[in-house]
């Protein structure tokens, strides 16, 4: 049984429960990357992000894999964006078949919307066992100890 940890992450947040998961679980970890760069400061980074996902926009990625059928169990990773995961998640999911996999989702977010961004996914992915999910509140501005406890004990309880 073979796991993928595939996830975008924008500030890092993301990155950094993905690397946890993949060694933890020893996977193979894919991270999506946009041709074009988001911004990542202030102000604008809010705007093109909503707008991204308001108008379901689906960027164009620099590395995909489309062959999962030596993977049993995937784990899905991305910031919540008003309410949702992600447009290079959408990308992502557009452009691959997934079905008859165990999923586990986690997203990193700075307050809420979590409950609806695995709803999302869940839909989008219904031909899956769906392990559970995880979200977590800014997790590089928490104790990276009490994050890490936090996460195993999550896989411990959907793996």
């Amino acid at each position: 049984m073979k796991t993928l940890v595939v996830y975008y992450s924008l500030e890092g947040d993301t990155k950094f429960i993905a690397d946890l998961i993949a060694e933890e679980l020893d996977s193979d970890i894919l991270e999506l990357k946009p041709q074009k760069e988001v911004p990542k400061d202030g102000f604008k980074k809010f705007i093109w992000g909503g707008k991204s996902v308001l108008f379901k926009e689906k960027p164009k990625l620099v590395n995909i894999i489309t062959n999962f059928e030596e993977y049993d169990t995937i784990f899905i990773g991305t910031p919540i964006w008003a309410s949702s995961y992600a447009p290079p998640i959408s990308t992502f999911l557009s452009n691959v078949t997934i079905s008859g996999k165990k999923l586990g989702f986690f997203a990193c977010h700075a307050g809420g919307g979590a409950e609806k961004c695995f709803n999302k996914l869940s839909v989008e992915l219904k031909d899956n066992t769906l392990l559970g999910t995880i979200d977590l509140v800014d997790p590089l501005k928490e104790d990276r100890e009490k994050v890490k406890t936090q996460v195993k004990r999550w896989l411990h309880e959907v793996t």
